[in-house]
C-alpha cells in the first residue's frame, strides 16, 4: 500500500516551498516548476521508502535543485518578464553569490534547515559553511541595501512571488505521471536494452591500445544522450537514468572552490574506444547494461594546477548484476594495469550507497598525475567518479569523497536505486581490494617508482617456491620443505624487475611466501630476526641496520638494511624484511643500486602493502 492520501498531502504541503527554493537557485520560473513536478514524479515512485522517514521533503529537496540547476539554460539570471523589481533585485544580487553562499542563504532562509544540516547538504564543515554564510549574507545584504536582519522579509517576499504561479497538476496526476514512467516505458526500454547489447558485444573488446584519459576532445561536438534512458527489469520497477540524476558544475564546485568548472559533455559511451577513465579495461563494467552515460568537467585556476573530473554511471538490469558490475569496476583500479600507476591508498567511505570505495592512485608517467576514484552502488546503479590533479600533492580525500557520495545522492531516488549517502561522508582506511592472479603477493601497482627510472616494473609469473631468492647470506630462509616439524604450503614466489633500463644485474624485488601453523609461523620470524642480529658477528664484510621492528599479536614485521662488501670496491646492498600475518609468512628483498634506489622509508611503505597483501594467504593445508 503507497498510501496516496499521505503523498498528496506532502505533496500539496512541500511544492511552493520547492519551487521558492528552486528559483532562488536558478532565477528561471519555468526550470524551477519543471524540476519540482518531476521530482514529485520520481519520490511517487519511491514513496515506499521516503514515507518512512521524518522528513522527506530533505531527501526531494536536493533531487529539485538538481534538475532545476540542469534545466536552467536562461543566459541572463532569469528571464519572467512580469516580475516585481523587489524580487527581480534579489534575484540578480543571489545570482552574484557563489554557489556555496547561495545554497547557504536559500537553506536557512527559506528551507529552515538547522545549521549542521545546512553544511551536510552543501558539503562542507560546519565552519566553513558558516563562513560561506556570513559572506553571502553580507554580500546580499550590500546589494539590496538592507540590513541582514532583514534578509528573511526579501526572501519571503520572493516565496510569495510565486505562489498561485507554480500552475502544478493535481497530486493524481503527479502519481499517474510516477506510475507512467514505471510502465510506459517498458519498450522503450526493451529497444535500449538490445542496442546496448549489441553495441557492447561488438566493441566491448575494444581496447585498441588507446590510453585512457579524462580530458574531453574539444574539437569533436560531444554526443547528445537522450535525456532519459528506462527499462522494465522487475515487476513494477523501472530503470530510469536520466542525465539530470549526474552531477553537476555546482556539486564539483562546492567540493573544489577557488577553480572554474565547466562541464565538458555528456554521453553515453557507445563511441570511440569508450576508454574515458584511468585503468579502465572495458567500454562498460556491465556489457549487459540496460544504461549508461558519462559526464565529463574541467577546472582551471590561477594559483592551483588545473583539475579534471568525471563520472561513469551504469544501470544493470538486476541486483546481481549490479553487485558484479561494481566489483569489475572496482577491479580495474585495484589492480590497475596502466604502467607507472601505483596505488596509495584504500579507503571505505562510510554510508555511502550499498557499497563503495575509495582509490588514491598515482601515475609516474610524465606528467606525474594523482587520481581519486571513488566508486559506489545504490541499488541497480553503479557510478564511479574520478577527480585527477596534475602532480604528487596529497589530494583532498575528503573532497572526493564529498563528490562521490553526491553522485550516488543523485542516483537513490530513481526507481531500482538503492541507498542514498551523506553529504560529508567519514573515510576509514581499509585493506587493499584483492588483486591479480595471487593476491596474496605485492603486483607491479603496488611498487612504488625507481629514482632515476622512467621506465615500468615487470613482474614474473608467481611460481611454486622450490628456492627462495628473496633469502639473505644472513638468514638463509627457505619456504620449502619442513620448518619446525611443520610442512610449507601455499608458498609462492614472484620477481620484479625493469627491463627496458640499463641496471646491474642484482637490480631487483624478490618476494616470497608460504604458510605454517601459527607457532611455526612466529617461529620463523623469530629466526630470522636472530640470524640477522648475530650476523655481523658470523660475516665480517656484512652491516645491518634494522629500520623497523614491529609486533602486534599475531602480526609482525621487521626490516633491515644491510651492506655486504664484495671486494674492496664493491658494495651490494639489501632492503628485507619478514614479515606475519597469523600463519602467513613472508620475506621481501629489494636489491638497489646507487643510481637505482627507493629510499628505506619508501621500503618499509612497501614491506606494510605486502603485509596488508599476506591477509590474502589462505590458512596452511591440513594434508
Amino acid at each position: 500500500m503507497r498510501q496516496p492520501d499521505e503523498f498528496d498531502e506532502f505533496y500539496k504541503d512541500a511544492r511552493d516551498r520547492l519551487l521558492a527554493q528552486t528559483y532562488a537557485m536558478t532565477g528561471d520560473l519555468g526550470a524551477s516548476r519543471r524540476a519540482v513536478r518531476d521530482a514529485f514524479a520520481v519520490a511517487w515512485q519511491r514513496w515506499r521508502k521516503l514515507s518512512r522517514l521524518e522528513r522527506p521533503e530533505d531527501v526531494v529537496r536536493p533531487h529539485a535543485w538538481r534538475l532545476a540547476q540542469r534545466r536552467h539554460t536562461a543566459r541572463v539570471w532569469h528571464r519572467e518578464r512580469d516580475i516585481d523589481p523587489d524580487v527581480r533585485a534579489t534575484l540578480d544580487a543571489l545570482g552574484k553569490l557563489s554557489t556555496p553562499q547561495r545554497k547557504a542563504l536559500v537553506l536557512t532562509q527559506l528551507a529552515a534547515v538547522s545549521m549542521p544540516q545546512m553544511a551536510r547538504e552543501i558539503g562542507l564543515t560546519l565552519e566553513r559553511a558558516e563562513i560561506e554564510l556570513q559572506a553571502g549574507t553580507t554580500a546580499l545584504s550590500l546589494e539590496r541595501e538592507v540590513q541582514a536582519s532583514e534578509l528573511r522579509a526579501v526572501f519571503d517576499a520572493l516565496a510569495t512571488s510565486v505562489q498561485d504561479r507554480g500552475r502544478f497538476p493535481r497530486a493524481p496526476i503527479v502519481r499517474r505521471t510516477g506510475n507512467t514512467r514505471r510502465r510506459g516505458h517498458t519498450l522503450l526500454g526493451a529497444v535500449g536494452a538490445v542496442a546496448a547489447l549489441v553495441v557492447t558485444g561488438s566493441l566491448v573488446t575494444d581496447a585498441g591500445g588507446v590510453r585512457p584519459t579524462l580530458h574531453a576532445q574539444p574539437d569533436k561536438p560531444a554526443r547528445t544522450p537522450a535525456p532519459v534512458v528506462e527499462a522494465e527489469v522487475e515487476s513494477g520497477v523501472t530503470v530510469t537514468l536520466p542525465d539530470t540524476a549526474l552531477l553537476d558544475v555546482a556539486t564539483i564546485e562546492t567540493a573544489y572552490p577557488g577553480r572554474t568548472w565547466s562541464e565538458r559533455r555528456t554521453v553515453d559511451n557507445s563511441e570511440g574506444s569508450g576508454m574515458v577513465l584511468p585503468c579502465q579495461v572495458a567500454r562498460y563494467a556491465d556489457p549487459a547494461g540496460t544504461a549508461a552515460l558519462v559526464r565529463t568537467f574541467r577546472a582551471t585556476a590561477d594559483r592551483q594546477p588545473a583539475a579534471t573530473a568525471v563520472q561513469l554511471t551504469e544501470a544493470s538490469a538486476r541486483p546481481r548484476a549490479a553487485q558484479r558490475t561494481f566489483r569489475a569496476t572496482t577491479a580495474w583500479f585495484a589492480g590497475c594495469t596502466d604502467q607507472r600507476v601505483q596505488l596509495l591508498a584504500t579507503r571505505t567511505p562510510t554510508g555511502v550507497g550499498d557499497d563503495a570505495v575509495q582509490l588514491v592512485l598515482r601515475s609516474f608517467a610524465a606528467p606525474v598525475t594523482t587520481y581519486v576514484v571513488g566508486v559506489a552502488r545504490t541499488g541497480l546503479f553503479t557510478t564511479t567518479t574520478v577527480v585527477e590533479t596534475p602532480g604528487d600533492d596529497v589530494p583532498d580525500r575528503d573532497a572526493a569523497a564529498a563528490v562521490l557520495a553526491a553522485g550516488v545522492g543523485g542516483l537513490c531516488a530513481l526507481p531500482g536505486a538503492g541507498a542514498c549517502a551523506p553529504s560529508r561522508p567519514t573515510l576509514a582506511d581499509r585493506e587493499p581490494v584483492p588483486a591479480g592472479r595471487q593476491p596474496a603477493l605485492v603486483s607491479e601497482i603496488d611498487l612504488p617508482p625507481v629514482s632515476g627510472v622512467d621506465d615500468p616494473w615487470v613482474g614474473t609469473e608467481p611460481r611454486r617456491a622450490t628456492t627462495n631468492a628473496a633469502a639473505t647470506g644472513c638468514d638463509t630462509t627457505s619456504f620449502a620443505g619442513r620448518f619446525g616439524g611443520a610442512r610449507f604450503t601455499r608458498n609462492a614466489t614472484r620477481t620484479f624487475l625493469v627491463p627496458g633500463a640499463d641496471l646491474p644485474r642484482e637490480f631487483g624485488l624478490t618476494e616470497t611466501v608460504g604458510a605454517l601453523p601459527a607457532a611455526g609461523a612466529a617461529g620463523l620470524v623469530e629466526q630470522v630476526r636472530d640470524r640477522l642480529a648475530s650476523c655481523p658477528e658470523r660475516e665480517l664484510n656484512t652491516d645491518v641496520e634494522r629500520l623497523v621492528d614491529r609486533t602486534d599479536g599475531a602480526d609482525a614485521l621487521t626490516a633491515w638494511r644491510l651492506e655486504v662488501r664484495v671486494t674492496d670496491e664493491r658494495t651490494v646492498t639489501y632492503l628485507m624484511a619478514v614479515i606475519r600475518t597469523g600463519t602467513s609468512v613472508a620475506q621481501l628483498t629489494f636489491v638497489p643500486t646507487r643510481d637505482a634506489s627507493i629510499g628505506t622509508d619508501v621500503f618499509v611503505d612497501l614491506a606494510e602493502r605486502a603485509q596488508a597483501r599476506l591477509r590474502q594467504l589462505p590458512a596452511p593445508d591440513r594434508g
